[in-house]
């Protein structure tokens, strides 16, 4: 690993936003889950693509053809295997139903609501609050929250946040964003090898896996799940004050981790320095909570409208 030692975060202000942003629209999930399974189609066609011309450059057709085999191998293991790899990075384990019924029941209810599969739970024991999903299918995916959350949010605030990320289980999200996370984080390792070179080689190697990272995954896909987890919720405030809830708890709490793990996490838990700044995918969250908070004002004055008819 190289991890991101980022300390206490500076809490962001939830008062500005990004001009214009009102006129975002929201893919329909079907269309953001074909968008998903061609981006990493096309992604691990590349690298099979590529690896099958090193091969002819250096060996001729059979070097390219024995290449070519291996680079399908490894494609298909990632994503088959890619979220078992993402969750031994993070130190997560299993949790069955029964070690927290409540929570177990609330992701099932609002995995019915969002229109997802059954999914996974796992927990990660640290008192950082977070939540990610990862996996390859809406029907073989898992939920993964800390022991933090699951303390420090309200209820309504934890439904906020499981439903934004069931929201990325149901759009195809998880497939992308685990299959990148894999081959970011790796590339990052590959560093490591580098002894004494090991600072010249992170720079080198930092901005391509961040390049890759943000040509992945785009932001939109957050203001997508963002509205999605408010009509699942029924409260679009509660997934805003949700958002800031999480934000502020990054002020408070040491956090060290990957930085190629930004795009899993439902805000960016990161300082916004150093190597980590470049892997920054998420939309800023004063937009994010200023069109919660427009969609929560339409929702009353559209019930308003409704109760004031005869």
């Amino acid at each position: 690993m190289l991890p991101s030692r980022t300390g206490p975060r500076k809490a962001s202000r939830g008062t500005t936003a990004t001009p214009g942003s009102a006129g975002h629209t929201m893919p329909r999930p079907q269309l953001a889950a074909a968008r998903n399974i061609a981006k990493v189609a096309l992604l691990l066609g590349g690298f099979a693509a590529a690896f099958t011309v090193l091969g002819w450059w250096l060996g001729g057709a059979r070097a390219g053809g024995v290449l070519l085999v291996v680079a399908l191998l490894s494609s298909g293991m990632l994503v088959y295997s890619g979220d078992r790899v993402i969750l031994g990075m993070l130190g997560a384990r299993e949790l069955l139903p029964a070690g927290a019924p409540a929570f177990a029941s609330m992701v099932k209810r609002l995995a019915r609501r969002v229109g997802t599969g059954a999914v996974k739970l796992a927990v990660i024991d640290d008192g950082h609050p977070r939540a990610l999903a990862v996996g390859r299918t809406p029907n073989r995916s898992t939920l993964v929250v800390s022991r933090g959350l699951l303390s420090m949010a309200a209820p309504a605030e934890l439904e906020g946040v499981v439903a934004h990320e069931l929201a990325h289980v149901r759009s195809w999200d998880v497939l992308v964003q685990t299959v990148t996370v894999v081959i970011t984080g790796a590339t990052l390792e590959m560093s490591r090898f580098g002894l004494v070179f090991q600072q010249v080689l992170l720079v080198v190697l930092g901005p391509l896996a961040a390049s890759l990272a943000n040509l992945m995954l785009s932001p939109r896909r957050d203001l997508a799940a963002d509205a999605a987890a408010a009509a699942a919720c029924e409260s679009p405030a509660a997934v805003a004050d949700s958002l800031l809830h999480l934000d502020h708890a990054s002020g408070l709490v040491n956090f060290e981790a990957n930085p190629a793990t930004e795009p899993l996490y439902t805000i960016n838990p990161f300082a916004d320095e150093g190597i980590a700044a470049m892997f920054s995918t998420h939309p800023p969250l004063a937009e994010r909570v200023r069109l919660l908070r427009a969609m929560d004002d339409e929702a009353q004055a559209t019930s308003g409208q409704d109760s004031a008819q005869p």
